[in-house]
């Protein structure tokens, strides 16, 4: 599984011209699914996400999480994490799970970071998506399990 979290200021999805998801402060994370990735694992990505310490304290360092600057997630799956582009100009996304299993693991994922209470949105699964956001730093951390 790959976790990629952009810190931001605020961030959207949009289908067939509808915004069907926004937060403001928080993470922007794209979920990719590999095939041997589980609820289990979706649910230690979710922990350290919601504990990812990444927002600046009084001091300017990252030292705070969601929790403490009341950040919100928009979380929107993402086969392409596993495109493998070393050979060739055309990415090969073999690595990506399955649709039926990807989605079962993203909502796995989300699920877990609902109950570290973190408050999160969702693209639609499957949908062609516009993502807009204001990456906050930028800071972009990569997660992998």
């Amino acid at each position: 599984m790959r976790i990629l979290i952009q810190r931001v200021s605020r961030a959207s999805v949009t289908v067939g011209g509808e915004r069907v998801a926004a937060i403001d402060r928080g993470y922007m994370v794209l979920v990719g699914v590999t095939h041997g990735d589980s609820a289990a694992t979706a649910g230690r990505l979710a922990a350290k996400t919601a504990r990812l310490r990444i927002f600046a304290d009084d001091a300017g360092l990252m030292n705070l999480a969601l929790a403490e600057v009341g950040g919100k997630v928009l979380a929107v799956s993402q086969f392409t994490l596993y495109g493998d582009a070393r050979r060739g100009n055309r990415p090969s996304f073999t690595d990506a799970a399955r649709p039926e299993q990807g989605e079962a693991v993203f909502a796995a994922f989300v699920e877990a970071l609902r109950a570290e209470g973190v408050p999160v949105k969702t693209g639609i699964f499957g949908a062609h998506m516009h993502v807009e956001l204001l990456n906050d730093g930028p800071v972009t951390i990569l997660l992998e399990a």
